[in-house]
């Protein structure tokens, strides 16, 4: 009688089971039995439910559907001949001959390669031919193809862009370098006509059809499909594409009630509205949400610290030499924030200042000894100016009788290695042909003494030869669309007007000013040009240091600048260098030139450099687990001079690694703080600009796109290394002579290798700029690209007040007051005490030279 009220579950157990064997249950038992309702109630609750919405429904190509339902990947056979075809349309002078009919475009030349079916064609490439002679047929532009092309796949016309985008970048390196190079590559040998991306993609579209219909062919479950029948396919097989299935959702809301402590009464209660919200909750707050949020704090921390610092250091009094023994400009680049602070601890009394690398001479240039002129200056910049070096007239003469030399060698050399082909030539070639092993052993065993036996053989061997900077524009210079050789008077005196005046030295010039470019030199490196400088796009910008040296010590130049107010008195001396970063030598130019009553104190300056250059070497070593953290700096000079030298070295130097701030301001605001070398320090005197910021402007234009760009490459290519930097660089190949793939064919691997991140952190750079809130916010509403940047929060911005250490940082739409800790400083006599025995980043202290420290060394918080 009493089982009428008892509840059908329970009463079905009891059908089962005696009251004893329930009543013996262990608490494992029962928790199991709750876990389990638990769960079948999560799998009800959200069964009914959608899934979340999403802004932008996936658009789906042929082959993502394919490959779910075939697990044949069409991509792989169209990217195979597409790379193949790329790569020798866009080569530079890589391959033995040029692909024919080049100069028709992309799509042309494509079209008169495959016009004819081959014996070696594969059977999925058959209709091709029938499929061009369509397209001849009709006379179909690019444009028109990608039309018909996209009709015949199916693809409705409101998600036509979409499509196209997630098409162009299934093969994201390639697609990326054609569009370069018809847009902004003109200075290169051999650019790729204007319209070149439309007719690579309608090419794509074409293999696309074919690879598709082949697959289709060959699966006999849709051996009746038509291509575009391929976009209807059950909803259910696109979905699992998303990752995110129905059991998926139900399990996160089983870990959730867990976490929360939800019984199954509480989850049975809801209403299909409830679960419907929790599930939309959930889907908001996804694992990409839940690690921004991670990473957000994570940012929070140095950005935190970062302003913590500058806020208590730049409270104290201006820290600028009042009469310098010295002055020397270097890139802004974060690499020359150490150089330049072992400097100052050197001589208190010498001055730095930081100017994007190109140090306002923007040029095509084409050193004595290059095939090409290559643009040294901004990528968002085009250069109007051609600049050589070239040597004096019996240089000229000398050089043209060794290039007879050696096309007379030339000629032998090739009759040689065609009679090597003989049975006797051939054994006599490779019996002493393996004498070319021994340098090549050496050069890898032993890569610093060969390398110094080389220099020395070129030094005793190899005359030098004195040469110059053809800068000054002939009175006949031919003035066409693409530019004219060389600069006026009038040019030459703007560019040193402008540079004086955005870093702030006007009419304070000390007895000696060197202006150092920089670059990175290393062998078997196919991306070196990354380790150059980002300002000169690619390239060394020690030519740009000369030109400026050149310029400035003009004496028509500085009479043309007396007279608008600048004066650069006749005791003052420029004198253009260069630093390697890799191996951290120094090299000054036209030192031959240099006057005689300025040789003692540029022979000072020089002992200083070479100190200087010693320290920096130490300090960065320690990163390098190759390097005992005992050494001393003539040690770590070597060590990274053997790195520069080493056939096998993977890791010459790590760059901008651990980049994460850029000071924009004058240096006696940051003078004396450690900084770590994650700081790009771009100098700026907020006193001498005018209402409108002009010169703030003009700076910012430069250093948001480069230094903003440099962190993102580093940040993406930290994050996800294989799918937006490029892998490991043990496997890459030079293509082209524009990129590097992996292995014999690949995507074209662009980013950064990760040798050379393995050491970021990968953080969105803080902007710190001398000035009022008001100005950058003036700034961003006159300049597209800068607003873009902060509005996007791709770079963080603060601002610090010229006349005190307030400092206003930007969040959502706006600045607001940043209110800093009060913590000091610890306090040190060199950074020698505060960095040894470190690898990890370090955290920030005041160097004072000749002052007792405050705190013990190393006792300082890491960042990560």
């Amino acid at each position: 009688d009493n089982l009428a009220s008892i509840p059908e579950a329970i009463r079905s157990v009891f059908a089962q089971f005696p009251m004893r064997v329930i009543e013996s249950w262990s608490d494992s038992k029962w928790q199991q039995l709750t876990l389990q309702l638990l769960w079948r109630l999560c799998q009800n609750g959200v069964q009914p439910t959608s899934a979340s919405p999403h802004r932008n429904p996936p658009i789906f190509r042929h082959r993502d559907i394919l490959l779910s339902a075939t697990q044949f990947d069409c991509d792989e056979r169209v990217h195979d001949l597409l790379i193949r075809v790329t790569s020798a349309f866009l080569d530079q002078g890589f391959a033995a001959w040029s692909i024919p009919e080049r100069e028709e475009g992309f799509y042309r030349c494509f079209l008169s390669l495959f016009a004819e079916k081959s014996p070696w064609t594969e059977r999925w490439m058959h209709p091709l031919k029938a499929m061009i002679a369509k397209e001849r047929t009709t006379k179909s532009t690019p444009i028109e193809s990608i039309a018909n092309s996209l009709a015949a796949l199916g693809v409705p016309p409101q998600t036509y862009e979409r499509y196209i985008k997630k098409t162009l970048l299934a093969l994201p390196g390639w697609t990326g370098m054609v569009e370069q190079m018809s847009s902004s590559a003109s200075w290169t040998l051999h650019p790729a006509p204007k319209g070149s991306l439309e007719e690579f993609l309608a090419v794509r579209l074409l293999l696309d059809r074919l690879s598709a219909t082949d697959c289709l062919q060959d699966h006999a479950a849709y051996h009746s499909f038509e291509l575009a029948d391929v976009l209807t396919l059950d909803n259910s097989e696109r979905y699992d594409l998303l990752g995110q299935t129905v059991q998926q959702r139900a399990f996160d809301v089983f870990q959730l009630a867990q976490r929360l402590g939800w019984c199954p009464r509480t989850l049975n209660s809801w209403s299909p509205t409830e679960w419907q919200t929790l599930v939309d909750e959930m889907g908001a707050f996804d694992d990409i949400e839940r690690r921004r949020m991670f990473h957000l704090a994570y940012e929070h921390r140095y950005r935190t610290q970062l302003l913590n610092a500058i806020s208590v250091h730049s409270s104290l009094p201006l820290k600028t030499p009042s009469t310098p023994s010295f002055q020397v400009i270097t890139c802004i680049d974060d690499r020359e924030e150490s150089f330049r602070r072992h400097l100052e601890e050197l001589d208190p009394a010498v001055e730095t200042f930081g100017a994007a690398g190109f140090f306002n001479v923007p040029m095509y240039f084409r050193g004595a000894a290059d095939a090409h002129f290559i643009p040294l200056c901004p990528i968002i910049m085009l250069p109007k100016n051609f600049v050589e070096e070239v040597g004096p007239l019996s240089a000229k003469q000398a050089e043209a009788r060794r290039s007879q030399t050696r096309l007379l060698l030339g000629k032998a050399s090739q009759t040689f290695h065609m009679s090597s082909r003989s049975l006797f030539s051939g054994a006599l070639t490779a019996l002493f042909g393996s004498l070319n092993a021994f340098p090549l052993v050496a050069r890898v065993l032993f890569p610093r003494l060969t390398s110094q036996i080389r220099s020395l053989c070129g030094t005793l061997f190899r005359p030098t030869v004195a040469t110059q900077l053809k800068l000054e524009r002939a009175l006949d210079a031919e003035v066409t669309d693409k530019g004219v050789e060389g600069f006026t008077l009038e040019e030459m005196a703007n560019m040193i007007q402008r540079l004086t005046g955005d870093i702030g030295i006007q009419n304070r010039f000390a007895p000696l000013v060197i202006v150092f470019g920089h670059g990175s030199s290393s062998l078997n490196n196919p991306h070196e040009s990354a380790y150059n400088c980002g300002a000169c796009g690619g390239g060394k910008g020690g030519p740009n240091a000369r030109a400026v040296a050149q310029i400035a010590n003009d004496p028509r130049v500085r009479a043309i600048l007396k007279e608008r107010g600048l004066v650069i008195p006749d005791s003052t001396l420029f004198v253009g260098g260069y630093h390697n970063t890799c191996d951290d030598s120094v090299q000054y130019f036209d030192i031959d030139r240099i006057p005689i009553p300025h040789e003692a104190k540029f022979l000072a300056a020089q002992e200083v450099m070479e100190k200087a250059r010693r320290r920096n070497a130490h300090e960065r070593a320690r990163r390098f687990y190759s390097l005992p953290l005992t050494s001393s700096d003539e040690e770590a000079l070597r060590h990274v001079e053997q790195r520069s030298e080493d056939l096998a070295q993977v890791r010459p130097e790590y760059n901008h690694a651990t980049n994460a701030a850029c000071f924009v301001g004058r240096r006696g605001r940051t003078r004396g703080l450690f900084m770590d070398r994650r700081c790009f320090l771009t100098s700026y005197d907020p006193t001498t600009d005018d209402e409108a910021t002009s010169i703030l402007m003009r700076i910012m234009q430069a250093v948001i796109p480069v230094c903003g760009g440099i962190s993102l490459e580093y940040y993406f290519s930290t994050v996800d290394n294989i799918g937006y930097g490029c892998g490991t660089k043990l496997p890459h190949n030079i293509t082209s002579l524009l990129g590097v793939m992996e292995g014999a064919a690949s995507d074209l691997r662009t980013g950064l290798s990760q040798q050379m991140v393995e050491i970021h952190e990968p953080i969105r750079i803080l902007f710190i700029v001398e000035t009022k809130p008001e100005s950058i916010l003036s700034i961003m509403d006159r300049n597209e690209l800068i607003n873009t940047y902060i509005r996007n929060h791709w770079v963080q911005i603060a601002t610090l007040d010229p006349s005190s250490n307030q400092i206003h940082l930007f969040q959502g739409d706006g600045f607001d007051r940043y209110e800093p800790g009060t913590d000091p400083l610890p306090t040190l006599s060199n950074s020698l005490d505060w960095y040894r025995g470190w690898r990890q980043p370090l955290g920030f202290a005041k160097v004072v030279p000749n002052v007792d420290a405050t705190s013990p060394p190393n006792a300082v918080e890491v960042t990560s």
